[in-house]
């Protein structure tokens, strides 16, 4: 009874003193910018000011809708990716194999038997090829975490490898070309000026929005992250959740690798190189803790574009590309630096 009541007495004491603390903080500012909408409005000012460089040192290279397109359609490939590694991070796992697994299914859904088929039947034929192996490697990954206990970093280690290295079995390392004219024709073109590629990422960014934070799936999500073992007792299948992240990731990887495909009308084993680095560097900018429990997709895309921004700056400027990654690992520090300052402080 005693310990009863000494334990109630210290969960009453740092109740208090918590409170305390929250209201000895500094309002305003301070609360805003630990807020999720005040780090949007931080990643926002942070790409308005890259864009205001990109005017000064491009001029009307940089500021011209032309490259405007440019960045976003190149943004939107690894922007579906990231989307998805948002998930499995925010649930407390990590995939490794997401630019391997593009690499996977482009070179899947462009061999000449599925070609074939796709000219007899429906060019969706490359598109249901290319959903379904990133969601079966996906699904194998979440077997392996979920029901084998394996660590996600090995497991997903392991499918970077088997992965990349079934794309260049089945291909023969060699590049394979689409020559299905009704899929180049849906792809490429564009609807209210505007890229078909950019209309996808911009779905796939507002579905996994509205996943992520208006639906049970989004909560258990959060909650598995943040204590899974709590999430166990209050009822959650925790394997199967963590499985279906890992399939979600995969699906994530199709649709890009089917973006990929009609953007250089080729699938090759090449594809996605380093895409798992730009994925999980856009979720770190976005806000998302790397210890799971907080995701932030409105964060993901904006962390993209600063990324998909930076690169353009670079390229116009006639920068080296080891001074972009100098630059991206600096950006990345420092992200995560600031995550960590916030999660120390009270009440954030």
């Amino acid at each position: 009874m005693s310990d009863h009541t000494d334990a109630a007495t210290l969960a009453d004491t740092a109740r208090v003193e918590k409170e305390a603390a929250r209201r000895a903080e500094p309002g305003g500012l301070g609360q805003l910018l630990r807020s999720g909408a005040g780090h949007n409005l931080g990643l926002l000012l942070a790409l308005a000011l890259l864009a205001l460089v990109g005017v000064i040192t491009g001029g009307e290279r940089f500021a011209s809708v032309d490259n405007v397109m440019t960045i976003l359609r190149l943004a939107a490939v690894i922007g579906v990716v990231s989307i998805g590694m948002t998930f499995v991070i925010t649930g407390g796992g990590i995939d490794l194999s997401v630019g391997a697994l593009v690499a996977l299914s482009s070179i899947w859904c462009t061999t000449v038997a599925t070609q074939a088929m796709a000219n007899d039947i429906h060019w969706i034929i490359i598109v249901t090829t290319a959903l379904l192996v990133g969601a079966g490697a996906g699904l194998i990954n979440g077997l392996l975490i979920a029901y084998g206990g394996v660590v996600p970093f090995i497991a997903t280690l392991a499918m970077m490898a088997s992965a990349r290295g079934l794309a260049e079995i089945i291909s023969a390392r060699k590049t394979q070309i689409v020559s299905v004219p009704g899929f180049t024709d849906a792809l490429s073109r564009d609807i209210l000026g505007i890229s078909v590629l950019i209309w996808i990422f911009a779905i796939v960014a507002v579905i996994g929005w509205v996943l992520l934070n208006r639906t049970t799936f989004g909560r258990r999500t959060l909650a598995i992250g943040g204590n899974p073992e709590a999430s166990r007792l209050a009822g959650i299948n925790v394997r199967r959740h963590t499985m279906l992240l890992y399939v979600l990731v995969g699906v994530c990887c199709g649709i890009a690798a089917v973006m990929l495909i009609s953007r250089t009308t080729t699938g090759s084993a090449t594809h996605g190189q380093l895409y798992e680095l730009d994925a999980i560097a856009a979720v770190v900018i976005g806000g998302t803790l790397l210890s799971g429990g907080r995701g932030n997709i409105i964060g993901t895309v904006f962390g993209v574009l600063i990324f998909m921004t930076l690169t353009n700056v670079f390229v116009l400027n006639n920068l080296s590309i080891s001074a972009q990654a100098f630059t991206k690992g600096l950006i990345i520090i420092a992200a995560v630096l600031l995550q960590k300052r916030f999660a120390r402080q009270p009440g954030s």
